[in-house]
């Protein structure tokens, strides 16, 4: 995990220019206002385009990745839409080290499906970190897009100045989709080409709730991502919500 992406850190933003991040930061903060947080931890945080909406909204954000080199940008990011304190450390998700607990820990956008070797470790952690009744919020690629989306399929895009194949194997009797990245980034008059390497496990919403209700977590509701309703079959996103008991 501390190497992922380490190459792909400079053209991540430009070959995630489709995401809705202003509309993924309201659907965060109407938890986060929900339940009356104002201190709040972001894992897995990449180039913190969350982590610096969300701070603008008002909220004492502290951004965390294993990727010093998504932090980089993260700190930048920060620093041009003038949040000169925003702070940002490099820290594993599993092993979660504040100075004081804080009222929510966040993970967006597959944070909890890089754990290979199962989520519970975060949780402990999530749930050291949190103030009595705090909020865990995080999502996940459903099991049913990692084995029959992404599963064995091949995707290509490109845009002004960059491109990519990703190719994907799914695992089956280990719950987990192998991902081999082939980017090409314009640099100059020509491309700089990467190669990365990323794992994903396949987590069913029963495994997520018995892992966050063993760590001591409760009132666990999942949602089909950016909405409140139940998950469908086909939902390619979940999205939990627990509280710390």
């Amino acid at each position: 995990m501390n190497e992922a992406y380490s190459a792909f850190a400079a053209g991540y933003d430009r070959m995630m220019g489709d995401v809705d991040y202003d509309g993924w930061a309201n659907y965060i903060d109407s938890f986060l206002k929900e339940a009356g947080a104002r201190t709040v931890l972001e894992c897995a945080c990449g180039t913190g385009s969350l982590t610096v909406r969300l701070a603008r909204r008002g909220y004492a954000m502290t951004g965390s990745d294993l990727s010093e080199d998504m932090l980089m940008i993260a700190r930048q990011k920060a620093l041009d839409a003038g949040l000169r304190f925003l702070p940002f450390v490099c820290q594993d998700m599993r092993k979660i080290a504040l100075h004081k607990p804080v009222d929510a820990v966040i993970s967006a956008c597959d944070g909890v499906n890089y754990l290979l070797d199962g989520a519970e470790n975060f949780f402990r952690a999530a749930h050291d970190a949190l103030k009595p009744g705090g909020l865990l919020l995080f999502d996940v690629s459903s099991a049913y897009k990692l084995s029959a989306v992404l599963a064995n399929n091949t995707f290509a895009a490109t845009g002004e100045d960059w491109a990519y194949i990703w190719e994907n194997t799914y695992h089956p009797r280990l719950d987990r989709v192998d991902m081999a990245l082939t980017g090409f980034l314009k640099q100059g008059t020509g491309y700089a080409r990467f190669e990365e390497r990323h794992s994903q496990r396949a987590y069913t919403e029963e495994e997520l709730r018995t892992a966050l209700e063993s760590c001591g977590f409760g009132d666990v509701q999942a949602y089909e991502a950016f909405t409140r309703e139940a998950p469908s079959a086909t939902a390619e996103r979940l999205q939990f919500v627990a509280r710390k008991e």
